[in-house]
């Protein structure tokens, strides 16, 4: 079996996707995304292509070997994330060539659902509280909130205040049987990020998300050492070698994002590494069904598995844009806040083809937004 094509599409809202076909008629998906740099990404997958034409989609690690380091020039997020997509793909494309799902070709599952949570959102306490609560509802164990606005260096009282009354007001309306999770993205300096977890951590949340930037990860144990809050970090980890600083400072939960960090094959090997130090996975994933799909085979498959996130809007398809692209979305039924183990060959999913050209003529421009601080200067999103 030889690969024949390589395709990439850019898909609304922010996605792109590869498809990699053979001369035997399989085809494998992947999602190699930078949410805000898609061309960028699409324009190192047409780079890589030119090694792969030809070459058989099964010598997967072969692959990642010489995709990642045979240019020389190695890492950052653009390389590792073309090299993800076009991971994600070959290994679609050998559980299709086995017939089997590719959880069963790293060694099987060790469960038989897949725990997800989706995000709560909101811009005040009390709205919130009425989306994580309609969230529970819904049939998830977890919810998520992201941070409030731009945050200053050392913001003020009336800031942690309004960040804690939040974090206070899901809490109340979800109660204590459903879990917290409180993503901080980066924009919390050491000092102000020690203020908060110390005033959050009597409504203990499940875990405290990236409490500083990912280029100051050596700093991250004093936000370990802060407080008995589980600290996570990790979408802007794109390696074995960028999580180890983190996994040695003490974190409690390691989140690699499987479109950003090589895909399957790095990220099992991300979750070997961080299981020797007692670590958790919680896959990144705020895109499409694809990466959905990977992280979801991976979950199934490692043993300190967490729990997922996703943000298709399971629980209510047609609420959040991506399950259109899929011929068949009952793969990723949602069942107690949970996901079934998925037991179709490869990823684990159909993907609508025409709708994904279709949809492609149009592309996309997403950009991430920039923030300013009440001065002008520039604030971390």
């Amino acid at each position: 079996m030889r690969i024949v094509s390589i395709e990439s599409f850019l898909l609304p809202p922010r996605w792109l996707l590869v498809k990699i076909s053979t001369d035997e008629g399989i085809e494998g998906w992947g999602e190699p995304v930078v949410e805000g740099r898609a061309e960028t990404v699409r324009a190192a997958v047409g780079e890589l292509a030119d090694y792969l034409i030809g070459q058989d989609p099964l010598r997967i690690t072969d692959h990642w070997q010489v995709l990642s380091k045979g240019g020389f020039y190695r890492g950052g997020a653009v390389l590792a994330s073309a090299v993800a997509g076009l991971d994600q793909a070959l290994w679609d494309i050998a559980g299709k060539h086995r017939g089997a799902p590719v959880h069963e070709l790293l060694g099987g599952a060790v469960r038989d659902r897949v725990r997800t949570y989706a995000h709560a959102g909101g811009e005040s306490a009390e709205e919130s509280a009425d989306n994580a609560k309609r969230l529970v509802e819904a049939g998830y164990g977890a919810v998520k909130l992201g941070p409030l606005g731009a945050t200053g260096f050392l913001d003020t009282p009336r800031h942690l205040d309004l960040e804690v009354g939040r974090v206070a007001a899901v809490r109340e309306a979800i109660g204590d049987t459903h879990d917290l999770a409180l993503d901080l993205h980066g924009r919390y300096s050491l000092p102000h990020a020690r203020r908060l977890l110390r005033e959050v951590e009597p409504l203990r949340p499940l875990f405290v998300e990236e409490p500083v930037l990912p280029e100051y990860t050596g700093l991250i144990g004093e936000a370990v050492r802060a407080t008995t809050v589980p600290i996570a970090t990790g979408e802007r980890l794109y390696s074995r070698t960028d999580f180890l600083p983190a996994l040695t400072a003490g974190i409690a939960v390691a989140q690699p994002d499987l479109s950003h960090a090589g895909g399957i094959t790095e990220c099992l090997r991300i979750a070997a590494l961080a299981e020797t130090f007692d670590v958790a996975l919680a896959p990144h994933c705020p895109l499409g069904p694809v990466a959905l799909a990977a992280c979801l085979q991976l979950a199934l498959a490692i043993p300190n598995f967490l729990i997922q996130e996703q943000v298709l809007g399971l629980h209510a398809p047609g609420s959040a844009p991506g399950l259109e692209y899929l011929v068949d979305t009952s793969p990723f039924a949602l069942r107690d806040g949970c996901v079934e183990r998925l037991t179709g060959p490869g990823l684990g999913i159909t993907i609508d083809e025409a709708a994904v050209r279709r949809c492609s003529a149009g592309g996309h421009r997403f950009r991430s937004p920039v923030l300013r601080h009440p001065d002008g200067s520039f604030a971390e999103w």
